[in-house]
């Protein structure tokens, strides 16, 4: 394989993988709070559809950006509400969240798919590294919405390990009654980290309308929410390794077009259909493993993930 084909794969996974870098991230914080939120995918829809209706009606896309992360905030808000307030079970709400994201975006997007041009959010090249063989290409020639999911991580990492509200984030997830003996608001905690979510997912959603595919299509995440929270337990809920799958899941989505013009995938073009399902039948294979309850404890899962918070009540 030749080594500007490389170098491109590496640049478009990274492109590519800032989607579901973003819901991913946004995932972890919620669930680290204790909250599962499946409801991912309808986020990244809406955020990707009200982004871009914003973006060509307003030729702003920056408040396009912001209209999305404000959309997928106000969706995480009604998890918040029915999971956190009414302790209803949050598969259910979350899987209910999916299907009016994927249905509210499918109706109010129908007249964004004649929208063929819509102003972008701005692509910059960093001056002194953009010029750097092999990774100026593939680290410094982004979007600025890929810089910027680039910066998150490790600020992401520094607040959940190393300061004092991020040790009560992980407290409220593994032991909430433990919190809430020494002082820690366990339901306004998990309220803002699931509506943080939201918004990332949002923004997640944006960044493919907006930067990554530049348009509106019907159902146009292709199942990128799912692939973030399966995405949380392979990286063990740690914003770091969440970026390298991240990226690897870009990667991997890119290469049955990277890969089209080389001879064996003309001799065949079934590759192409397989590559195009390695992703999602690794995103079963996780969600399989992180299913049984030994293996979650193996791999890191907070103690109270998906369990409903009660004072005075015995639990974990």
């Amino acid at each position: 394989m030749e080594l500007a084909l490389i170098v491109n794969i590496l640049a478009a996974g990274i492109r590519s993988g800032t989607a579901i870098l973003f819901a991913t991230l946004g995932e972890i914080f919620a669930e680290r709070a204790g909250v599962l939120n499946l409801g991912v995918e309808g986020m990244m829809l809406m955020g990707a559809m009200s982004a871009f209706g914003v973006a060509a009606n307003t030729g702003n896309p920056w408040l396009g950006l912001l209209v999305a992360a404000g959309a997928g905030g106000l969706m995480a808000l009604l998890h918040a509400f029915v999971t956190v307030t009414l302790r209803a079970d949050q598969v259910v709400s979350g899987l209910a969240l999916t299907f009016l994201g994927t249905g509210l975006s499918a109706v109010l997007g129908a007249p964004l798919v004649e929208v063929k041009q819509a102003p972008r959010l701005p692509t910059w090249s960093i001056p002194g590294l953009a010029e750097l063989p092999l990774l100026g290409p593939v680290l410094f020639q982004h979007n600025v919405i890929v810089y910027v999911g680039m910066l998150l991580v490790p600020l992401a990492w520094f607040y959940i390990y190393r300061t004092r509200p991020g040790l009560e984030l992980r407290a409220i997830g593994e032991y909430p009654a433990a919190a809430d003996v020494l002082g820690v608001n366990v339901y306004a905690q998990r309220y803002a980290y699931v509506v943080l979510g939201g918004v990332l997912a949002g923004i997640g959603g944006a960044a493919l309308s907006l930067a990554i595919t530049p348009l509106w299509i019907e159902g146009m995440t292709a199942g990128q929410g799912w692939i973030a929270v399966g995405l949380v337990i392979f990286a063990g809920w740690d914003p770091v390794r969440a970026a390298l799958g991240s990226y690897l899941f870009g990667a991997i989505r890119r290469l049955p077009l990277d890969l089209q013009n080389l001879a064996f995938f003309l001799r065949n073009p079934t590759y192409g259909y397989f590559m195009n399902m390695l992703p999602y039948l690794f995103t079963i294979l996780v969600l399989v493993i992180g299913s049984r309850e030994a293996m979650r404890r193996r791999l890191g899962a907070p103690a109270a993930l998906g369990q409903p918070y009660v004072r005075e009540e015995r639990g974990v």
